[in-house]
Order: C-alpha cells, then sequence, then structure tokens
C-alpha cells in the first residue's frame, strides 16, 4: 500500500521482507528476501536508496545510524525510542504530555507493592516487541506474578495502572521534512482480543474532544524527530480526559479509513513526507467511513472466496494484502465502507465481511 502511491508518484521501490514475492513485491517492487534485523541486508536497502523509510519498528537502529548522510526517516533515534515503550512513556511526561500512570521496576517486589497501591490490578507489559496485545499480561493479584516470575526476568517489563475508558481514539499525524504537521481527522478504534477490528470515521463525539485528540497527537509527534506518518493512540477516560497509549512511527491499521475516505490517503501521504513532497490535504471527501480488519480465522494455504460479490456493493473497497499463509488473527486484509452515517457505512461493511472468506 506503500509501493503503489510510490511508483504512482514517479519512484523505484526497494523493498527488504523475509517472504519471497511478499505484499510490495507483488504490486511493482524489487525486492531483497531477508529479515528486518539482518544489518548487512538493512544496509544494502539503505545504500541502494535515496530515501529510506519503515513500514514496521522492529528493526536494527544501530546499522541505520551508521548512514549520516542518508534520507531516513523518520529518524533512527525516534525509532529506537519508540521500540522501548516504557523510554517512550518517559518522554511523554517529561513534556507534559498525557498519560497513564506508569513505572519502572527493578524487582518483582516492586511489582507486587505496586499491586497493593493501585487496588490490586495492572497490566505488566514488554518494553521491546509488543504489539497487538501480545507482550501484556494483567493482574489482579500476587499470586499470579510470583507465578509469572518463576519464567521472566524483571528487567524486561515495565508495569501500568488500569485505565478506566469508555472509548478509544486514533489521529494519523503526517510531518514533512521541515517539521509542518496535518493531522487527519480523529477516528474511533475497536477492539477485541487486543486487535483492532473496526474504525469508525467521525468518532460521533463532541467536536471538542476530537479537537483536544487531535491537539494531543501533534503535541506528541512534534516532539520526535524525522518524517512520515505516526499513528497516536490514545484512551477517553470516564472523565473525558484523554491520554496517549502509544505511538507508531508509521503508517497505521487506524488509518486505513483515509484510503476511500480522505483527499489524500495515509500511504502516499507518507511517501511525499519522506520524500521531501508537499503534504497533501487530509480533509474527508466524504461524510463517514467505517473500516473493518479480515483476520484469519484459521491456520493454513490461502484459499480466497467473496470478494468479486462483496465490491458490488456500493461504496464498498476491499484490500487483499498477499499474505501466506492465513493464521488465526493475522491480518490479511481490511474492508473500507463509506456512506451517510457512520450506521449505514458500518452496515454495508459487514455485510461484505460476511461474504468474504479467505
Amino acid at each position: 500500500m506503500l509501493t503503489e502511491p510510490a511508483i504512482k508518484l514517479g519512484l523505484d521501490v526497494l523493498v527488504l521482507d523475509p517472504t519471497p514475492n511478499c505484499p510490495a513485491a507483488q504490486v511493482g517492487a524489487k525486492q531483497i528476501i531477508g529479515s528486518w534485523k539482518d544489518r548487512e541486508l538493512l544496509g544494502q536497502v539503505v545504500e541502494q536508496s535515496d530515501f529510506f523509510t519503515i513500514e514496521i519498528e522492529h528493526i536494527d537502529t544501530k546499522t541505520l545510524k551508521k548512514f549520516k548522510n542518508k534520507k531516513i526517516n523518520p529518524h533512527p533515534k525516534t525509532i529506537e525510542l519508540i521500540q522501548n515503550k516504557l523510554e517512550q512513556k518517559k518522554l511523554l511526561q517529561k513534556n507534559g504530555i498525557a498519560v497513564g500512570e506508569f513505572d519502572e521496576i527493578t524487582s518483582w517486589d516492586d511489582v507486587i507493592k505496586k499491586l497493593e497501591k493501585w487496588d490490586g490490578k495492572l497490566y505488566l507489559k514488554k518494553k521491546y516487541d509488543a504489539y497487538d496485545g501480545r507482550g501484556n499480561w494483567f493482574f489482579n493479584g500476587s499470586d499470579q506474578i510470583k507465578e509469572f516470575s518463576k519464567f521472566n526476568k524483571s528487567e524486561d517489563f515495565y508495569i501500568e495502572k488500569l485505565i478506566r475508558f469508555k472509548r478509544e481514539i486514533a489521529v494519523i499525524v503526517a510531518k514533512d521534512i521541515n517539521g509542518n504537521i496535518k493531522s487527519y481527522p480523529a477516528t474511533e478504534t475497536i477492539h477485541k482480543r487486543n486487535i483492532c477490528v473496526e474504525t469508525h470515521t467521525p468518532t460521533g463525539l463532541p467536536a471538542f474532544v476530537d479537537s483536544k485528540a487531535i491537539k494531543l497527537a501533534e503535541g506528541a509527534v512534534s516532539l520526535l524527530d524525522g518524517a512520515g506518518i505516526y499513528g497516536v493512540e490514545m484512551f477517553l477516560t470516564e472523565f473525558d480526559d484523554l491520554m496517549i497509549n502509544e505511538i507508531a512511527p508509521r503508517v497505521h491499521n487506524s488509518g486505513h479509513y483515509t484510503m476511500d475516505a480522505c483527499e489524500t490517503s495515509q500511504f502516499e501521504q507518507h511517501v511525499r513526507a519522506v520524500t521531501g513532497m508537499k503534504l497533501g490535504s487530509t480533509k474527508m471527501k466524504v461524510p463517514a467511513a467505517v473500516m473493518i480488519n479480515i483476520l484469519g480465522e484459521r491456520d493454513g494455504q490461502v484459499k480466497l472466496n467473496g470478494v468479486e460479490e462483496a465490491e458490488k456493493i456500493d461504496g464498498v473497497s476491499v484490500y487483499i494484502y498477499g499474505k501466506s499463509p492465513t493464521k488465526i488473527d493475522r491480518k490479511m486484509g481490511h474492508i473500507n465502507a463509506i456512506g451517510d452515517t457512520i450506521e449505514a457505512a458500518r452496515e454495508k461493511a459487514l455485510k461484505a465481511r460476511r461474504m468474504i472468506s479467505i
């Protein structure tokens, strides 16, 4: 989805991906087959590129830092910061950006003490390599912590106090190479099993809440070096306070609606941002949009059915990623539906989803 607009803008694309004939290669990118953490291959991609960017933050930043004269966005130190969720929270808190209560831990005794202080409930989170709820554990008893401690090192984790929230909001923020910022409309994200399953845009919240969310997201992104798209996820509490959960330094699941609902998709915008082009308009061109993720429902080879029928529904677009094999809860594609209202768009999106098997 980054390759297609890049080619339309006159660019050639080189991608590093471990899967032969990866999705980017299927739509025109030249591929180097290998791990994102392979320093030699990563260096080859940087050397061969006029502009370098990422679609996943779990890469070797030490290699990127060696190329001081290359145009790498976001900046390697931003990628490195985002990789460590604890350091990300510390930076936001230090700069007065609203986040939930969290703490560093040096031993499992620290966790037990905090459990008592935080009304017997807390989240234990991995500092590195956590996503879609993986790497997060909820504890409401010291016995659980003692059992967990037998198999894990405390220094790999930090803790967060349970947040009582009523909605989850995300804002996609674009920043160009000169630091100019444009934000897309705030979107509501719906999660199941800690995975985003739907987004609704607009949120349906009062205008002042959306404005506050955008201001909060832009304040956070202004602290980070480097151009590109940033996905800022946040909680809306029972008292209508907003606090940031985490930031992704890349195109983001919550911004997929922009492909059909906005004048410039997040993917084209990212390409524009990292190559020094002028940012496009972030305005919506339709009243409402709903995105539904197509998640794998089994483990095995892909057997795709129903897409042609689904796309006959007025206002529905289906995006299949070309991943293989399918796995339970693996993001295999998504559906965008536009309409006059969220309710109308969602009805079409759900109907389309029922037609598709993968």
